[in-house]
């Protein structure tokens, strides 16, 4: 057992280092050499959990949905923007999340890892605005595939033009931004006025998840709807 629990730990370790070097160097530039470095493992330990670079980056990707997860809503609509914004709030702090949006979106990457983690995030944005319509969450007219594929673009589009002209810096008022204007006329009056999309909200679900960012200290919040 404790072999085990080493074992898992090296791994992380592993997935951590590679995340971080990918975010700042790309895929391409990365080594497996600076990859050792930044774990701080041998050789032999990295090839025993991931054979290759490329294999390296696909844990990262896979990571991506392992770490995204926010709390079960009533509300699916409630639980998508959560998400979103939960994202938009880690992504600055954590290199996981934000390997993850680099490796899927830049140049050449998807002809290595085909389309990265886009393709997942939209059946899962497809499957939670399902739920949301059986719910009866959504207007009639409102088609889940159509809207998930529509969300997704607009979420990536908000994460590219925060990072290249403000460094992420106000990536949660962004993406709060998308849902604001999106969800009037995807949602029913009754559930649009009980939903939270205020930018604070990804960093308040994340406290709430108890999840420790690189972020400042924050006070306590209460638990939340």
């Amino acid at each position: 057992m404790a072999r085990q629990e080493r074992a898992v730990r090296t791994r992380r370790a592993i997935l951590e280092a590679a995340a971080a070097v990918f975010d700042e160097r790309g895929y391409d530039a990365a080594t497996i050499a600076d990859i050792l470095a930044r774990a701080g493992v041998t050789k032999g330990a990295l090839y025993f959990h991931f054979s290759s670079k490329q294999e390296l980056a696909q844990g990262v990707l896979e990571e991506q949905f392992a770490e995204g997860g926010v709390p079960h809503r009533e509300s699916k609509l409630q639980e998508l923007v959560d998400v979103a914004l939960v994202l938009a709030y880690r992504m600055k702090h954590e290199p996981m999340l934000s390997a993850g949006a680099r490796l899927s979106l830049g140049p050449g990457m998807r002809d290595i890892f085909g389309g990265g983690s886009v393709p997942g995030w939209i059946e899962f944005t497809r499957a939670l605005l399902c739920e949301a319509k059986e719910q009866g969450e959504l207007l009639p007219h409102v088609d889940p595939a159509e809207t998930a594929w529509i969300l997704s673009a607009c979420w990536t589009g908000a994460q590219i033009f925060s990072q290249t002209l403000n460094d992420r810096t106000d990536l949660e008022q962004r993406v709060a931004a998308v849902y604001q204007h999106i969800y009037p006329s995807i949602a029913t009056p009754a559930v649009l006025v009980r939903l939270e999309m205020g930018p604070d909200r990804g960093r308040r679900v994340t406290a709430e998840m108890g999840i420790a960012t690189g972020g400042p200290a924050q006070e306590p919040e209460p638990a939340l709807p």
